[in-house]
């Protein structure tokens, strides 16, 4: 089988470096078995992909992509912590925060984003538990925020 690495490479994609903290905290905290993130943002090459309210600004399908790029830097998180993807041996919990409109209802499948990204590289390993919630407003104006917890 695959390692997640390898996996990644497959769909085309990379765990980035980890993006530096907006504010006073670290990205990852190891504690026993399991890391947890802090809430990631979709951003890529140093600067948020997009801004704005999805269903508004940014519309679903973006924010789905921005999903995708939380979870990259998320899993960039978690593997600056413990050294190797390989080590995960299940994503155990992530939520997703969606700055939207009032009116939009979507967030499910906005978080789908990264749930399927993490389907795709870890397989079972990859299914966990979830919430998506919508909220006004983000930290720099970013429509999407992902935080996890893994199982190493």
């Amino acid at each position: 089988m695959s390692t997640p690495d390898e996996r990644l490479a497959e769909l085309g994609l990379t765990v980035p470096d980890v993006p530096r903290p907006v504010a006073a905290y670290i990205p990852a905290v190891r504690s026993g078995h399991h890391v947890f993130t802090s809430g990631q943002l979709p951003m890529r090459d140093g600067e948020l992909m997009l801004t704005g309210k999805v269903g508004g600004e940014v519309s679903q399908e973006e924010a789905v992509e921005c999903a995708r790029q939380c979870g990259l830097n998320a899993l960039a998180a978690v593997k600056a912590e413990v050294g190797d993807l390989s080590a995960i041996k299940r994503i155990v919990k992530v939520v997703a925060f969606v700055a939207s409109t009032p009116d939009f209802t979507g967030q499910p499948f906005v978080a789908n984003g990264v749930s399927e990204l993490f389907g795709e590289v870890f397989g079972e390993a990859g299914r966990h538990a979830r919430s998506a919630v919508g909220v006004p407003v983000l930290p720099l104006d970013a429509p999407v925020e992902v935080e996890l917890v893994v199982e190493i």
